[in-house]
């Protein structure tokens, strides 16, 4: 077993270990089933019948009804597999991308094109600093 828990003092970051593949394995081949057209609107019309399809967690389940994608990363999903949920809902990538960080479109798009996140600020939750 790999101590991967210096990982988890990155603030505001998720690492995809091989942990959390595991963790997240159903709830990702859930995503990649959303590939297929047939599939993506047996979801779209009946979304708790079709997860019940899958031997997710019920907390995985429920974040995917309530499309918390934080939830989904921190529960193993890995956000490339959670496009697909996005995608069949019809929203883009970066409209995703800007409700995980709490970030308006505009403010997201403009933060990008800036340069992405400043490396100043917190850069360890246990040290504070």
């Amino acid at each position: 077993m790999v101590d991967n828990s210096e990982f988890d003092d990155i603030p505001g970051t998720t690492v995809f270990t091989a942990e959390r593949s595991h963790e997240g394995f159903h709830l990702n081949q859930f995503c990649m089933s959303l590939k297929d057209p047939k599939n993506r609107e047996r979801f779209k019309s009946d979304e708790k019948s079709y997860l019940d399809r899958w031997p997710m967690t019920a907390g995985q389940k429920q974040a995917v009804l309530d499309r918390d994608y934080n939830s989904m990363i921190a529960q193993g999903g890995n956000v490339y597999f959670l496009s697909k949920i996005f995608s069949s809902d019809g929203v883009s990538f970066q409209t995703a991308a800007a409700s995980m960080t709490g970030m308006s479109v505009d403010e997201y798009a403009q933060m990008m094109l800036d340069g992405g996140r400043s490396p100043e600020g917190l850069r360890s939750i246990r040290d504070g600093r």
